[in-house]
C-alpha cells in the first residue's frame, strides 16, 4: 500500500509517498481503507518535532511513527479476534491519536473502540473533518461544567477546524456565542451562528468590557491575566489549543488563578472515544451542525497541504483524499 512517511522531523519537505506492508489487524482491532483523512495542527507539531515538549512521546530524535494522519473516515475491510461491534462493509470514522496515527496512507489498523459508524449524511471527505475536531470542541464546551442556556460564550479562534465547530455547538446548547477571528472569516463565524464577531486585528475583546460566562481557546495567544479580565463573575476558561505559553500557562498556572480568584481555569487535552463521536454524528444527520472543509488535496500533496496549514489561513478543515482501484 501507499502511506506518506517521514524519517526525520523537519519542514513538509521530508515527507515521501512510500510503498508499505499492508498491515494486518490485531486484537480488537480493525483494518481501515482509508477514503479520506484530515490535517490538525497536531500533524504539524509532530511533524516539525515542536515544542520539543511533545517529542517525549513522538520520538526524542527520530519518529516513533512514520505515518501522520489522525482522522480518517473509510471502510472496515478486516477485524481482528475480540472484535464485537463491527464488520467488514462497515463504514465507519474516528480519531487515531491514542492508537498510533497512521491516517495518512491507504489502509492503516485501529482499535474498535476508537471508531464509530460514519454519519450516513455526511461524504468520506467530510466525515474526515469531524472526530478530532468536533470532539475537542465538545469536550472543551463541558470542560468545566454544562453551558446552559443563555450563557454568554467566546470561542477566541472561530476560523478553524475546531472552532468553527464550537460555535455551532455553543449555539446548540443554547448559548449567546461571540466568535473571534480575523476580519476574512467573520461572515462565516455568522453563518455559523455566532451572535457577536470580533475581528481581533480591529478590536481587544479584553479590553472592550465585556463579560463572558466561558472563553474556550482554540487558537489565541493572551496571557490568563488578560483573558480573566473577560470573565463575568465565577467564570470559566477552557484552554484547549493556541499558543504554547498560553497552553501552558494554563496547565501549570491555571490551578493557582482558580484558587485565588472566583474562577475555573482548565486546560485540555480532548480525549477521542465512541460516545462523544455517536453524539456528534447524531448532530450532523440532523443538520444541526455542519462540517466546514477549506480545501482537498491527495496523497502525493500533503506537503503542500501541511504548508497551507503551516500559513494559518485555513478556513476550516483540509483534507487528504485517497484513490483506490475499486471506488
Amino acid at each position: 500500500m501507499l502511506a506518506m512517511t517521514y524519517r526525520v522531523y523537519g519542514a513538509p519537505d521530508v515527507l515521501q509517498v512510500t510503498t508499505v506492508p499492508t498491515p494486518t489487524p490485531g486484537v480488537g482491532e480493525v483494518l481501515v481503507q482509508v477514503h479520506a483523512a484530515s490535517l490538525n495542527q497536531a500533524d504539524l507539531y509532530l511533524l516539525r518535532g515542536e515544542p520539543w515538549i511533545a517529542r517525549l512521546s513522538s520520538g526524542l530524535r527520530r519518529p516513533k511513527h512514520p505515518t501522520l494522519g489522525a482522522d480518517i473516515a473509510g471502510h472496515v475491510v478486516a477485524v481482528g479476534s475480540g472484535v464485537t461491534q463491527l464488520q467488514p462493509g462497515d463504514a465507519v470514522y474516528g480519531d487515531l491519536a491514542a492508537c498510533g496515527l497512521g491516517g495518512f496512507a491507504e489502509y492503516v489498523c485501529a482499535r474498535e473502540e476508537v471508531l464509530a459508524p460514519k454519519p450516513a449524511s455526511l461524504s468520506f471527505a467530510q466525515a474526515a473533518v469531524v472526530p478530532m475536531a468536533a470532539v475537542t470542541a465538545l469536550q472543551g464546551l463541558r470542560a468545566a461544567g454544562p453551558v446552559e442556556a443563555g450563557a454568554r460564550v467566546l470561542i477566541h479562534g472561530a476560523s478553524g477546524g475546531v472552532g468553527t465547530f464550537a460555535v455551532q455547538l455553543a449555539r446548540a446548547m443554547g448559548a449567546q456565542v461571540t466568535a473571534v477571528c480575523s476580519a476574512r472569516n467573520v461572515e462565516q463565524a455568522r453563518t455559523l451562528g455566532a451572535e457577536h464577531v470580533i475581528d481581533y486585528a480591529r478590536e481587544d475583546f479584553t479590553q472592550d468590557g465585556r463579560r463572558y460566562d466561558l472563553i474556550l481557546v482554540v487558537n489565541g495567544r493572551r496571557s490568563l491575566a488578560e483573558y480573566r479580565r473577560a470573565l463575568g463573575p465565577r467564570g470559566r476558561l477552557v484552554v484547549a489549543g493556541g499558543d504554547v505559553g498560553t497552553i501552558l500557562q494554563a496547565m501549570f498556572l491555571g490551578p493557582v488563578m482558580s484558587l485565588a480568584h472566583s474562577i475555573t481555569v482548565r486546560s485540555l487535552v480532548a480525549r477521542p472515544n465512541r460516545d462523544d463521536l455517536l453524539f456528534v454524528g447524531q448532530l450532523l444527520d440532523s443538520a444541526v451542525i455542519v462540517p466546514v472543509i477549506d480545501r482537498c488535496y491527495p496523497l502525493n500533496a500533503l506537503p503542500d497541504a501541511m504548508r497551507y496549514l503551516g500559513s494559518g489561513h485555513a478556513r476550516g478543515k483540509i483534507v487528504i483524499t485517497m484513490e483506490h482501484p475499486n471506488q
